[in-house]
């Protein structure tokens, strides 16, 4: 353990997620606020050795085998930047110093224009049995815009590979609110998605959030709020017709295809982290590893825990994680988690945003429009 960083321990056997952060890109896109850096075939391969070192040395503390491992999701960056070997390296160290699950859950978030047939074959064999493609429009012109590598061509062809190569639980990213997008346009990417039956669709309205190239020059374009709202609902509709179930903000899943992994989030369930600047959270403890990937390549080298930040959590921050990341689901959460704020859920009920049945409380359609503003009120 690194001196002074916490002594991380998870209150429950499992099963834990687990996060391993891909922080390579060949492009960064313009509105990415994520921890990434340019791709260097050397510098993947310091980054590998540094990951499964991590993996170790987090394998060794006394309670690592006795939990099990449900979920684990490969995120970046480009994780289809890694070859199915590599992948598979970091699989069996997992499966060496922790138990996954026979059914776990593995995603492995892909680019388009990186994911090949072969690619996708080797991600199978590899063990990952879920992926998630960022497709994120079928606009040439927004495509080049927003700094994509890809061509709807190309996005189509992708997800076409992952079905040859034998996967039966594919996802894709969508995003919305984008500089130009009318909703006419919008309405037919939509259409055109559903149509291909991915199991799972993630759909985003653009943020500019701090640490992106739009944040910090600004961008011409952006429609106005009542378009976008007009987006959402297309979105909401059109999934609806075609027989997905809208199971959290952002998310879209046909029957039995919700994202396992992302639901151990938004139930303030339990999960490792794995990589520069991934976060994790264990017992009462939140955490973040360091950014850099030459100071987290060092610190393993070292034989130090990249450990960067963390807080541990008071009861009244757990009880308004829970309500929070809970109301995210449509499964909402248990009526006595909200007795403290009656007249404000009375209120919210009358408004149509948030329905009472079963003794659980859950947000409506046009709840989730306006979750942000309304959980301001539950911290």
């Amino acid at each position: 353990m690194t001196p002074g960083a916490p002594d991380l321990k998870p209150s429950q056997t499992g099963p834990l997620g687990v996060y391993l952060h891909i922080p390579f890109c060949r492009q960064r896109c313009h509105y990415c606020s994520f921890n990434t850096g340019p791709y260097r075939p050397a510098a993947m391969e310091r980054f590998l050795s540094a990951l499964l070192s991590e993996i170790d040395l987090v394998g060794e503390a006394r309670w690592a085998g006795g939990v099990s491992i449900g979920t684990v999701f490969f995120g970046g960056g480009t994780p289809s930047l890694l070859e199915g070997d590599e992948m598979e390296a970091v699989l069996n160290r997992l499966r060496k110093r922790f138990t996954l699950a026979p059914a776990a859950e593995v995603t492995v978030e892909c680019n388009p224009e990186s994911l090949t047939r072969d690619k996708a074959e080797g991600c199978r064999l590899a063990g990952v049995n879920r992926l998630s493609l960022g497709v994120q429009s079928l606009d040439d012109d927004l495509l080049a815009r927003l700094g994509r590598l890809h061509s709807p061509v190309e996005a189509r062809r992708a997800f076409n590979e992952a079905r040859a190569a034998g996967f039966d639980n594919l996802s894709v990213d969508l995003m919305y609110g984008l500089p130009g997008l009318d909703l006419a346009r919008w309405e037919s990417a939509v259409g055109e998605i559903l149509a291909w039956r991915p199991e799972h669709l993630s759909a985003y309205a653009l943020t500019l959030d701090e640490g992106s190239r739009w944040a910090s020059e600004g961008v011409a374009g952006l429609p106005d709020e009542d378009t976008v709202t007009a987006q959402y609902w297309a979105l909401a509709r059109l999934a609806r017709q075609t027989g997905y179930e809208h199971y959290e903000i952002s998310n879209y899943a046909r029957d039995g295809f919700r994202s396992r992994h992302n639901q151990v989030y938004w139930r303030a369930e339990e999960y490792l982290a794995f990589g520069p600047g991934a976060c994790g959270f264990l017992g009462d403890v939140r955490y973040g590893n360091v950014k850099p990937v030459e100071r987290y390549c060092a610190m393993l080298e070292a034989g130090s825990l990249p450990l960067g930040t963390h807080e541990v959590l008071t009861p009244g921050q757990r009880e308004a994680e829970r309500r929070i990341l809970g109301l995210r689901l449509t499964d909402g959460v248990p009526l006595p988690w909200l007795k403290d704020r009656r007249p404000l859920i009375d209120t919210w009920h009358s408004l149509g945003l948030l329905e009472i049945a079963g003794g659980r409380c859950r947000l409506t359609e046009a709840g989730f429009l306006l979750s942000d503003s309304l959980f301001v009120h539950l911290l």
